[in-house]
């Protein structure tokens, strides 16, 4: 009896690992121009993640603590308005799917087929995350997937001044402890494309102080350093010696203030690291630990690169959801891509997409506790 009663336990204990993730959609406003905005909720055990159309946004991830106590660990706005309203729309892409390129381009300009092509600058001398009007600013359609939700975009030719008609499928999927984000796209002429996510994490709930305690590890031995304006200059530099090594779990707070060249130019981490996989295989990007919490979030991609960023240009004059203020460092970003400006790098790793190619690509979020 004892023993069947012990093989009843295992396999509960299977079927209940391998249950889908449960799914739900909802209205979530409108946009200015009224365009309704959907967010469709993935739950899975005691994580929940909260996905919406506009901007393929993160805009809600929960996730117990070593205690059990749920927190959500994700920056954000509780209302569509937030994201899309105001005079300062989304200015931090909290949580946003970025495209069509990832990152920063110098002068907002690239050559491809010997033709040159001209991106909206925002900032003084580079576009950004795709410009004016991004991926992070368009309303994806969305359908139900097993274990999450598919989001569907596409961006015609001449799109902020990219070649092609780009065909953009990004899925969220649930699966136990497992963020999963799978990125596919394909075009009708030669074209530049860079995908990532932007979510914002504070593992000790977001809206609560400052991460400088995390402990993060990033499995790469060298990284891009940058210009004055923040663009790489084509070095793969080594990260020995440096405040960029974080071979060894290391708390971002313990030479983010070091006086070195690299730290003063990105007000702090804001730079790419050139993953020891090369992109060649799916495998740790970072881990990141709080141990405050418990909370573990490890990174696992097929991208060559990662931008770590510790929300160096957060002041305190946003206000988040529940109310919160979100201090400067309340979160960081681990944004898997391949490297900034890499259409004016011939050397560095090619974002070329063409005819008859399928971009994909995948990133996981993994949760779990210590």
């Amino acid at each position: 009896m004892r023993l069947l009663a012990l093989v009843l336990v295992l396999a509960l204990m299977t079927t209940a690992v391998n249950l889908p993730a449960q799914v739900s959609k909802q209205p979530f406003g409108k946009t200015p121009d009224g365009t309704p905005v959907e967010i469709y909720t993935l739950k899975s055990g005691s994580i929940e993640a909260h996905i919406i159309t506009y901007g393929g946004i993160v805009q809600s991830l929960k996730v117990p603590d070593k205690n059990g106590k749920v927190d959500d660990i994700v920056l954000g706005f509780d209302s569509i308005d937030g994201y899309a309203g105001g005079a300062k729309p989304n200015p931090p892409f909290f949580g946003a799917l970025i495209g069509r390129y990832g990152n920063r381009i110098a002068g907002g300009k690239f050559t491809l087929d010997g033709k040159t092509y001209e991106i909206p600058k925002i900032e003084p001398t580079n576009s950004l995350h795709g410009g004016a009007k991004g991926f992070d600013k368009a309303v994806w359609k969305g359908k139900e997937v097993p274990h999450g939700v598919e989001l569907t975009y596409v961006s015609p030719d001449g799109d902020q001044g990219f070649p092609g008609k780009l065909t953009t499928i990004v899925r969220y999927m649930l699966e136990g402890k497992d963020l999963k984000i799978d990125y596919s796209a394909t075009t009708d002429k030669d074209t530049v494309v860079n995908l990532t996510n932007h979510s914002y994490f504070n593992l000790a709930g977001q809206g609560n102080g400052d991460i400088l305690k995390h402990e993060v590890k990033i499995s790469a031995g060298r990284y891009t350093p940058v210009d004055d304006n923040l663009i790489p200059t084509g070095e793969l530099a080594p990260v020995e010696g440096t405040p960029f090594d974080f071979r060894k779990p290391t708390a971002v707070g313990a030479r983010i203030d070091n006086d070195h060249d690299q730290l003063k130019k990105g007000h702090g981490y804001d730079h790419n690291w050139v993953l020891d996989s090369g992109g060649k295989k799916f495998s740790e990007a970072a881990e990141v630990y709080d141990p405050s919490s418990g909370r573990v979030l490890q990174v696992l991609t097929d991208e060559p690169g990662v931008q770590f960023y510790t929300g160096n240009f957060l002041d305190g004059t946003l206000t988040g959801k529940e109310g919160k203020t979100y201090v400067h460092r309340a979160a960081l970003c681990l944004e898997t891509q391949h490297f900034p400006d890499s259409p004016n790098h011939p050397k560095f790793p090619s974002t070329d997409l063409k005819p008859g190619q399928r971009y994909h690509t995948v990133t996981v979020f993994r949760f779990s506790v210590r």
